[in-house]
């Protein structure tokens, strides 16, 4: 299934997307330029300059930045007010469970890389980004959550989407007298392409691949379609409440994930 591409709907609007060299934050960003939007590409990953590169339009920048730090959160919004005369909305995209296993047997230091891979670049991006949209006047943040706030191993992941859930129904509140709105989707399972960032780069074992199949198999019973989602499936939803069709729409959750609400 591929989504229909909304000619010039985000015309004159700048756009940062975080984790837009692979998954769902690419095809978020690709989509974006595609409707006429100027968008800084974030990743991590070198090789999100080769992405940008390929795409070969002015409408389009990369930036590497480690946002598990605030300074990366920061010079990531720098950058783009620098590159492209100011932000109009901030898409944040970075997260993604390391591990899955059952909760007793995770680390102390492995709970903590999971909020911090998870929780944390969100929570900074989106203080990083509140000068500059309110320089703007007005501006929306779209925020990637999950529905594994119910799911079975992934308890620290779990609890950091749970915590994105909670920023964005707390920072809408406070920042809506702003002309700002923010919103989130909470995405279920998805077909994507291979990583080419490995999710736990120091591999699994196998006690956690079987532990793997137990989640995919309670993520496709848990869904009322029995099934993954697509990229465009998760991207449609994300770009429409990025963009001024949703003007009415902020502090909510929309669970993208066949009917299994999290």
């Amino acid at each position: 299934m591929t989504s229909p591409v909304f000619e010039g709907r985000f015309r004159d609007k700048v756009l940062v997307v975080t984790g837009a060299a692979q998954g769902i934050g690419l095809a978020v960003a690709t989509r974006a330029v595609a409707e006429g939007g100027r968008v800084l590409f974030v990743d991590r990953a070198e090789f999100v300059h080769d992405i940008v590169a390929d795409l070969a339009t002015e409408k389009a920048a990369a930036f590497v930045a480690d946002l598990e730090t605030y300074q990366g959160a920061e010079a990531v919004m720098r950058h783009a007010a620098e590159q492209f005369g100011g932000i109009d909305i901030l898409i944040n995209n970075v997260g993604g469970a390391i591990r899955m296993r059952p909760y007793e047997a995770f680390e102390a230091e492995q709970v903590d890389a999971e909020i911090r891979r998870s929780l944390m670049p969100t929570l900074y991006c989106c203080h990083a980004v509140l000068p500059h949209l309110f320089e703007r006047g007005a501006g929306t943040i779209v925020n990637v959550s999950s529905n594994a706030t119910r799911g079975i191993h992934r308890v620290p992941y779990s609890a950091a989407k749970g915590g994105i859930n909670g920023l964005t129904q707390s920072l809408a509140m406070e920042v809506a007298e702003r002309n700002i709105r923010v919103v989130a989707t909470a995405p279920g399972g998805t077909e994507a392409p291979a990583r080419r960032v490995p999710r736990n780069a120091a591999g699994d074992t196998a006690e956690e691949q079987a532990w793997m199949r137990d989640v995919v198999a309670q993520v496709k019973q848990s869904s009322f379609m029995k099934r993954y989602g697509t990229l465009s499936e998760q991207v449609a939803p994300i770009l429409f409440l990025a963009s001024d069709e949703a003007s009415y729409i902020t502090g909510s959750i929309l669970p993208v994930a066949g009917g299994d609400l999290g």
